[in-house]
């Protein structure tokens, strides 16, 4: 069983920085893509970032490239999301999912992630 928890969410001031974490487990990490994905209230959930599995390439979307970093560390079974420069407009509760297909090149595509985190709230205040 596919297993995804998110962590590291909080209350940050405008300005200031968090790192999420996703620790995976049931799948073999290594061999899939992984995303980063969000969603405000009232918002439908928004791609973020992209990793391929083997951490050679990355996508984001437009609103926080220069920002925000996602890496990886197959041999913890963990992605990470750094996140500087927050915005109040970052404010959302952020998920991690694994990528469809094995070997499967990245991307910001959401329909094309199978397993899912529960989510962690990263709220940032002006």
């Amino acid at each position: 069983q596919v297993q995804l928890v998110e962590s590291g969410g909080g209350l940050v001031q405008a300005g200031g920085s968090l790192r999420l974490s996703c620790a995976a487990s049931g799948r073999t990490f290594s061999v899939y893509a992984m995303g980063w994905f969000r969603q405000a209230p009232g918002k439908e959930r928004e791609s973020v970032a992209s990793i391929s599995w083997s951490g050679g390439n990355t996508y984001y979307v437009d609103s926080v490239k220069g920002r925000f970093t996602i890496s990886r560390d197959n041999a913890k079974n963990t992605v990470y999301l750094q996140m500087n420069s927050l915005k109040p407009e970052d404010t959302a509760v952020y998920y991690c999912a694994t990528r469809r297909g094995q070997f499967a090149i990245a991307t910001l595509n959401r329909a094309e992630y199978d397993y899912w985190g529960q989510g962690t709230q990263v709220t940032v205040s002006s």
